[in-house]
């Protein structure tokens, strides 16, 4: 791999000081792992590798705020499920995955994101089901070269399917104990390119339980925590926001940045007390719309410019940043419109435009990440993570010309990405994913130092069967659902499907 690269003739988006993006004819030198040029007439210095960016986009890594990277297995389960009805099919089916499963369907949501142009996840890793699974997904995202904030998260152990019950202590000492030691290791990867962050969803405990957790991670140097904040009859918001600022991570106290996904249902004055704490949301409109979170709000006038994309659940469809641009903002358009619609008006002006949703899934991603100094835009300075399309391919011909913001947002797909290029690397090249390099610890799952996709895919649709014929389809989920709503105290007298 070439030490430096040389992106030649492309149109880069380019954000000002106001996140004004404006496609510019441009060159980008990449040396080492950082952007060193952007000017015109680039002469390359000997050894660089040359892009020809002629009639092709070169965008900002996208930038994913949430995503459940493990899922890889169920993917193409959930098209037709809530959120009650995803839980057992989906969250609690990491007690299902052993070292190799937690392995390969991280390896394989990692680069399903890549593939889609994502360089950077906060990951929101509910995969801890037993000592070491963190360590076995962190590897795994090492070896696929994306840049990710791997939140290690005390996750829900189920001790019996049929009844369905679940540990009542997700706190138990390995939990404490196994981040401890990831932390003495961390950040991991080539330039710490997969560091830590916190992820916490029991809130209903006593603080004095999970402040132990907290102490560990704040004293390791975590500075991030995230958060489910699902409004609407099922879990109310109002306990939540207040339990999170009792912690002290609203404050800063304990951390420097919380994230917090969803937050659907939300209210003026919780909107005012998250904004003010420079706490950040995360939309991801496809599970939002379709599982009955709510409307999504990351164009909410009350969040102002506190807020940014994720894809939530890769299994579910939410793989690609620019699909949730292209989702989230006509499903704000469409809500206004109707509320116009409704009292016998014309809608004179669209709300929302093509540029706002775009910088959703990039700079304010990496504010939301506290990383806007290093990713989220092109400069000079900043780490090479960036994005080529294709201009004249079928789905971006003429749109990529006439608006190339517009051609990423309304028009763009997975395979008119040709390059995608993380801390100075490649990682996709001429529209196909380059071999993996394995890390060090994984090498005992692949047995081998360089592994490509063919080979990857292969062998997780060989442990698909595996677990989809044999683990799962021994349960009865519609049972296991009941004991959820039974254990979380659902009040199942609030569902119904009339509107």
């Amino acid at each position: 791999m070439p030490a430096s690269l040389l992106l030649r003739n492309g149109t880069a988006l380019l954000h000002d000081d106001n996140d004004k993006v404006t496609p510019t004819r441009t060159d980008i030198l990449v040396e080492d792992n950082v952007i060193s040029r952007i000017e015109k007439d680039i002469v390359a210095p000997p050894g660089t590798g040359v892009i020809d960016c002629t009639n092709k986009i070169i965008s900002p890594g996208f930038i994913d705020g949430h995503q459940h990277v493990w899922q890889t297995f169920n993917k193409g389960r959930h098209a037709n499920e809530t959120l009650l009805e995803y839980m057992p099919t989906g969250a609690f089916t990491a007690n299902l995955h052993t070292r190799e499963d937690i392995y390969w369907g991280q390896l394989g949501g990692c680069l399903s994101l890549l593939n889609a142009g994502t360089t950077t996840v906060l990951d929101h890793a509910h995969l801890n089901v037993f000592s070491g699974s963190s360590e076995v997904a962190i590897s795994a995202t090492v070896s696929s070269g994306i840049r990710s904030l791997f939140c290690y998260t005390p996750s829900v152990v189920v001790t019996s399917w049929s009844p369905f019950d679940i540990h009542p202590n997700i706190l138990e000492p390995w939990v404490i104990s196994d981040l401890a030691a990831l932390l003495r290791k961390a950040p991991f990867g080539s330039q710490g390119r997969v560091r830590l962050g916190l992820g916490f969803d029991a809130w209903y405990l006593p603080s004095q339980v999970f402040q132990p957790l907290f102490d560990v991670a704040q004293k390791g140097g975590i500075d991030l925590l995230t958060s489910h904040m699902v409004g609407g009859p099922m879990f109310p918001i109002p306990n939540l926001v207040e339990a999170v600022q009792r912690s002290g991570a609203l404050n800063g106290e304990v951390f420097r940045r919380v994230v917090l996904s969803h937050a659907t249902g939300i209210t003026p004055d919780q909107a005012d007390v998250l904004v003010e704490s420079d706490a950040y949301i995360v939309s991801t409109p496809s599970t939002e719309l379709q599982m009955g979170h709510g409307r999504p709000v990351c164009f909410d006038e009350n969040i102002r410019s506190n807020a940014c994309l994720g894809g939530d659940c890769l299994s579910s469809g939410g793989f690609s940043i620019p699909g949730e641009m292209r989702l989230g903002l006509q499903a704000e358009r469409g809500l206004r419109n109707q509320k116009i619609i409704d009292k016998n008006k014309a809608i004179k002006h669209v709300h929302r435009t093509v540029e706002q949703a775009f910088n959703l899934g990039t700079i304010q991603g990496a504010r939301a990440i506290g990383m806007e100094e290093k990713i989220g835009s092109i400069a000079v300075g900043k780490l090479a993570d960036l994005v080529v399309f294709d201009g004249d391919t079928p789905a971006m011909i003429c749109a990529a010309q006439n608006d190339p913001v517009a051609a990423i947002v309304l028009f763009s797909t997975s395979s008119d990405i040709s390059t995608v290029i993380i801390d100075g690397v490649l990682r996709k090249s001429e529209g196909r994913l380059c071999p993996v390099q394995v890390e060090d610890g994984a090498k005992g799952f692949i047995g081998k130092d360089i592994v490509e996709w063919r080979d990857i895919g292969k062998h997780i649709l060989e442990m698909r069967d595996e677990y989809w014929n044999n683990k799962s389809s021994k349960i009865d989920f519609k049972e296991a659902e009941k004991g959820v709503s039974k254990a979380w105290h659902i009040d199942e007298s609030k569902f119904t499907d009339e509107a």
